[in-house]
């Protein structure tokens, strides 16, 4: 078995090797796991004979599950690291996604879900957040997750468009087994054999620092403005989550034919990689509540103009493009307490094109 890493450089080079790889599973754990869904609806009620809502009621379970098991999780990354827990998310999920193609009821499906739901609490984007916080220092903690979002972002712009064209021509259950084998392929080795607990004197100072860490959580959720922000979030979240879910099958049935819709609903990927680029460098300028505020209403307007515009393909990219900038909470200071993610904000777990880039420096918190 593989020790751990030393401390000093090598301990810096070692952390930056467990982002790369985080940067590569996430993208492919996002688009196998999460993005593909939007794409395989359609295909799911007619061959289940089950209503739109039926189908998207067993993805609704699969967010309720994420977010039951992100609370577990945590603790046992604060516990044990992310090494186990992850290899075994993956696994699970590619055994899932092998499940999920020989579907043959709704019953079948809402359990093949939920199950993923605990899976992706397991390896996705939570997990990955906790890994690397224990491996950087403050100041390098925020270089490091943006590194892995920024990367992982394109995972909608990859993997949206790649299953369009694998249901086009292969069929549901087909495409679901090639994304099984992507799944498997990639994730299982990288979180098996590149995740580690990170040096000795990072856990010591993790330790040590527990308690600190629970006063700091107790004082936020006493504190009233850390819940209308975790309103707001879900909130958005959940919008965020629909018009992910149903941006492909709305636009099929507008009239654009599946693989230009499932390309256009990519777009988002890259326009949010592009907004938290954008987003970092406003903030220096622009309160972060004004651009938060903003951002929401742009997006509220983008919401209502699809039904009018969407029906040409210019008037579907620009309703895209205007919805595209995604903000969550992350964007305000993290702890290294992995449990964090099971608070209220997790009732609509994150992806990485949602999530914005940490603040450059260590700042407090913001209302």
């Amino acid at each position: 078995m593989a020790t751990r890493p030393k401390g000093g450089h090598r301990a810096r080079l070692y952390g930056w090797r467990i982002v790369a790889a985080f940067a590569v599973t996430q993208t492919v754990g996002y688009g196998a796991l999460y993005y593909s869904f939007a794409v395989l609806l359609h295909p799911m009620t007619v061959d289940l004979h089950a209503s739109p809502t039926q189908v998207t009621g067993a993805f609704t379970a699969a967010i309720l599950a994420w977010a039951v098991v992100a609370v577990p999780v945590g603790r046992w990354l604060d516990r044990h690291g992310g090494r186990a827990v992850m290899t075994c998310g993956s696994l699970l999920g590619t055994g899932l996604l092998i499940a999920w193609s020989q579907v043959r009821t709704i019953t079948q499906l809402y359990a093949v879900l939920i199950g993923l739901g605990g899976c992706m609490a397991m390896a996705l984007y939570e997990a990955a957040t906790a890994v690397i916080v224990s491996w950087f220092d403050p100041e390098r903690r925020p270089r490091a997750l943006l590194a892995m979002i920024v990367v992982a972002g394109f995972a909608s712009t990859i993997f949206l468009p790649l299953t369009g064209l694998l249901v086009d021509h292969h069929g549901r259950r087909d495409a679901l087994l090639v994304l099984a084998a992507i799944h498997g392929m990639i994730t299982i080795p990288l979180h098996g054999l590149v995740v580690r607990g990170p040096p000795p004197h990072h856990a010591t100072t993790r330790q040590s620092t527990a308690a600190g860490r629970g006063l700091v959580v107790r004082a936020a959720l006493r504190d009233s403005r850390c819940w209308f922000l975790a309103a707001a979030f879900v909130a958005h979240s959940a919008a965020m989550s629909a018009m992910t879910l149903h941006l492909v099958g709305f636009l099929t049935h507008a009239g654009h034919p599946a693989t230009f819709a499932a390309t256009i609903a990519g777009l988002l990927g890259v326009l949010s990689v592009t907004g938290r680029l954008l987003l970092t460098g406003a903030r220096r300028r622009i309160r972060l509540t004004t651009l938060v505020a903003g951002i929401f209403g742009v997006q509220a307007a983008a919401a209502i103009c699809p039904p009018f515009i969407a029906a040409t393909r210019v008037g579907a990219v620009a309703g895209v493009t205007a919805f595209g900038d995604r903000v969550r909470c992350g964007q305000f200071r993290r702890t290294r307490d992995a449990r964090r993610p099971g608070t209220a904000p997790s009732a609509t777990p994150p992806s990485p094109a949602s999530s914005p880039p940490p603040s450059p420096s260590p700042k407090p918190a913001r209302p």
